[in-house]
């Protein structure tokens, strides 16, 4: 009898997207594209993430300061090979882009976005003041993932229906006539 793996047990269970991350452990993009590949076959979606640019560290308590950053080029070659090995979405963490810093690299996020495309990244969005600058310069449709807590707020700013002094009137949805 064959062995199940992880994979297909979450298949099995009905995920329909699998995250593949390099957050806490470092899986060689390598591995992680192998993985992307046979979560694709037959039903799921692989999402690849990772830190694009530091390890998280502040779970252990470490600082992040120390660390130093990469070349956004590196993470935009690495969500590539993903994106290549069929992963639905690439999933970029907020820090060392926009939370625990002293100034946001969004130089980062448009790098990433003019390369990658808004269909296929995520943005993590820890803080409401995170997610309305993504919002606004965005747009209403930019992917982002935060808190649960925060839906109905992430919400209200995307409808138009609730906005900061800097985004209210900003934000419009448009539905085309079909």
């Amino acid at each position: 009898m064959r062995r199940s793996s992880h994979i297909d047990e979450c298949k099995r269970l009905g995920f329909d997207i699998i995250e593949i991350s390099s957050g806490f452990i470092s899986i060689p993009t390598t591995i992680g594209c192998v993985w992307s590949r046979r979560c694709r076959r037959p039903a799921s979606r692989p999402a690849g993430s990772g830190d694009s640019f530091r390890r998280r560290r502040r779970d252990f308590g470490w600082e992040l300061e120390g660390e130093g950053t990469r070349d956004p080029k590196w993470a935009i070659q690495q969500a590539k090979r993903f994106i290549d090995a069929d992963a639905y979405r690439i999933t970029i963490e907020s820090e060392p882009i926009t939370e625990n810093i002293k100034t946001w690299r969004s130089d980062v996020i448009a790098a990433l976005l003019d390369t990658l495309g808004l269909d296929k990244l995520m943005f993590e969005a820890a803080d409401p003041g995170v997610f309305a600058w993504y919002i606004k310069n965005y747009n209403a449709e930019v992917s982002l993932f935060l808190d649960h807590s925060q839906i109905v707020q992430l919400e209200c700013l995307r409808s138009g229906i609730w906005g900061t002094k800097s985004l209210w009137g900003r934000v419009v949805t448009m539905t085309y006539p079909s």
